[in-house]
């Protein structure tokens, strides 16, 4: 009786060590390879959320795709979902990769305020979180990647103010047109060139925000304040490329196209073909393969459980003004991109030649330019 008891015992331990191995098998939704999953042998897992697909054309045509094959080169499995500027879509999402087993979440948020939310549920379940190019405040994130913000808002005026001198104009009324005013990003973008165009000598006759970075209500927006303007500014700080075309719209429709210099930033095919054909001044380059290389790098330490490679990447820190912290950070630099070195950035591999050069009006303009 009692070696039949014994052998029951044994089966059933056999099969108890069989589910469990059989449950590590099971994939992400995002269809990467499984990977190695640290000491716990639970496998890598890393889900990403982005912000939208309108307020950059960066999120979707590169930032997906870089991501999506550092994680697949690394044999990570993966989930990157889009949350289309819906802030209760973005929760959910989170709240869907959690309980999916990711064991890093990698979020751009939409607000601090929701984004917030979100850390501390992913927190409370032992998932470590990167902020993404975004910051989120008081939201006490693991890690954050993203460019020097006030480095990127300084080419940005600086950039300006070249291109105003050039125009003969050394003092004058510029206009701002900033970012989200819920996006931390915006605020050291403006930070940057605000500064820069004020030491330079020139005057802020106009400064206003654009919710969620919409270039819809950026035209409004800049088309009130170019009217009560009476169209008076030497230039137009305009926070990204999608600003930026926003603005070149206006001062098409009243002549000034070409005359009053603008900006951007994230050099957009749109925004680099008006740098081209000098209805830009200049846009910032953020080499967005060297973020997400370095976003991917920390999400695949930290999901294999090697914390100190992790923090052997991280080896800056930006300060978070709310919560009174120092985040761990990987900080890039980015680049100031006019007509003479627009070919940096096709060499970079971010757009080709091709996809700039479509008119005859801009192929004139590449060839003049060396773009090829």
């Amino acid at each position: 009786m009692l070696q039949r008891i014994l052998a029951l015992l044994t089966v059933l331990a056999l099969a108890g060590t069989v589910a469990a191995c059989g449950g590590n098998d099971e994939s992400s939704s995002g269809g990467g390879s499984s990977g190695g999953g640290g000491d716990s042998g639970t496998k890598a897992k890393v889900g990403v959320i982005l912000p939208d697909a309108q307020s950059s054309p960066r999120w979707e045509n590169a930032d997906r795709k870089y991501l999506g094959e550092a994680f697949k080169a690394a044999g990570v499995d993966y989930e990157i979902q889009n949350a289309n500027n819906d802030k209760a879509k973005f929760a959910t999402i989170a709240d869907q990769m959690i309980n999916s087993g990711v064991n890093v979440l990698m979020i751009v948020n939409l607000d601090s305020p929701s984004a917030a939310t979100v850390i501390k549920k992913a927190h409370d379940q032992g998932v470590p979180v990167i902020d993404y190019d975004r910051l989120t405040l008081n939201g006490g994130a693991d890690y954050y990647v993203s460019f020097d913000n006030v480095e990127v808002g300084s080419k940005i005026g600086e950039g300006l103010v070249k291109c105003m001198q050039g125009n003969g104009d050394k003092s004058g009324p510029v206009a701002l047109l900033n970012g989200s005013p819920d996006d931390n990003n915006a605020t050291l973008f403006k930070q940057g060139y605000e500064k820069a165009i004020k030491d330079a000598g020139y005057s802020i006759a106009a400064d206003q925000a654009v919710p969620q970075w919409d270039p819809t209500r950026a035209g409004t927006i800049f088309e009130q304040m170019y009217t009560k303007a009476n169209g008076d500014f030497v230039g137009v700080a305009a926070a990204n490329d999608s600003l930026g075309g926003a603005v070149d719209a206006v001062l098409k429709r009243n002549g000034d196209a070409g005359k009053i210099p603008t900006t951007g930033q994230d050099a957009s095919t749109e925004g680099l073909q008006r740098v081209l054909t000098g209805d830009q001044c200049v846009t910032v380059y953020k080499a967005v393969k060297k973020e997400a290389d370095a976003a991917s790098k920390l999400a695949i330490d930290m999901a294999k459980g090697d914390k100190a490679a992790a923090d052997a990447l991280a080896t800056g820190s930006v300060h978070d003004p709310e919560s009174g912290k120092d985040v761990k950070s990987v900080l890039l630099h980015p680049l100031a991109v006019y007509a003479d070195n627009v070919q940096a950035v096709v060499d970079d591999g971010y757009v080709s030649a091709s996809d700039l050069c479509t008119t005859s009006a801009l192929k004139k303009a590449c060839q003049e330019h060396g773009v090829s």
